[in-house]
């Protein structure tokens, strides 16, 4: 619609300012012979001048359609303006694809067991929910001196979660599914982790590089991933479902 309006208006404008010159009173625009100074237009009794490549009358100016042409034209120039203008600032708007993609997640949890893992995406990443069960719980106090950041010092969770668990309900783990070497995604291993950790059953190992990452999502040490697994913003609305996306206070 204002890219209609703006070639309209601007076809409307150039037409105005060409013809502008023929509007006045006894104006001649030359276009054959203008290299001959001594040229006089046909039909003119007044004495000419040469302006450019245009040849003027000395015939008085009316001001007043000189000032309405004024103000038409720069009316006319006004709409073409506003009308490129509107849709190139709209542009600046995120569009509802974009807006969704960051958009808070619910998650229902409610039929999770106890050692089972629920997917969901959260702006285009996978989030984990899973239920860990007590013998997980135990493993973590005892593996405190293989992991790289144990007490999750590095800012890659929310404050509520710089714990042992970190989580805000121990039994209840949240974390993003990417890998913190190359952005694969591990594998969830309830019972057989210690093929890859001796003496640790349950974690998540990363089939690329190797990399693995206890039953919270903390790294072990040597190897490629550099940092725990992203723990994402989120908060309860019940004792069996989450929106994450937000914090407690935030509002979609």
């Amino acid at each position: 619609m204002f890219s209609i309006v703006y070639f309209y208006a601007v076809k409307l404008h150039h037409y105005l300012v060409l013809t502008r010159a023929f509007l006045y009173d006894h104006a001649v625009i030359l276009i054959t012979n203008l290299g001959n100074k001594n040229y006089v237009a046909p039909n003119d009794q007044d004495t000419l001048f040469l302006c450019g490549e245009m040849w003027m009358s000395n015939a008085p100016v009316d001001k007043n359609r000189r000032r309405f042409l004024t103000a038409a034209t720069s009316v006319v120039g006004a709409v073409g303006v506003i009308g490129a203008a509107v849709p190139f600032i709209s542009s600046w708007s995120p569009s509802a694809r974009a807006k969704n993609a960051g958009a808070p997640v619910e998650v229902d949890f409610s039929k999770l067991e106890a050692g089972q893992l629920i997917r969901v995406k959260w702006r285009g990443k996978p989030v984990w929910v899973i239920s860990r069960t007590p013998n997980m719980l135990k493993e973590l106090d005892a593996i405190s001196d293989q992991l790289q950041d144990p007490g999750s010092e590095e800012p890659q969770q929310p404050a509520f979660a710089e714990n042992v668990y970190r989580s805000q309900k121990k039994e209840i783990f949240i974390a993003v599914g990417i890998c913190t070497h190359l952005g694969c995604s591990p594998l969830f291993l309830p019972d057989t982790f210690a093929d890859h950790v001796d003496g640790v059953e349950s974690g998540f190992f990363c089939p690329c590089h190797g990399s693995t990452f206890d039953i919270s999502g903390r790294v072990f040490k040597g190897v490629p991933a550099p940092l725990n697994l992203e723990i994402p913003p989120y908060k309860y609305l019940s004792d069996t479902s989450v929106i994450v996306g937000l914090l407690e206070g935030e509002e979609a």
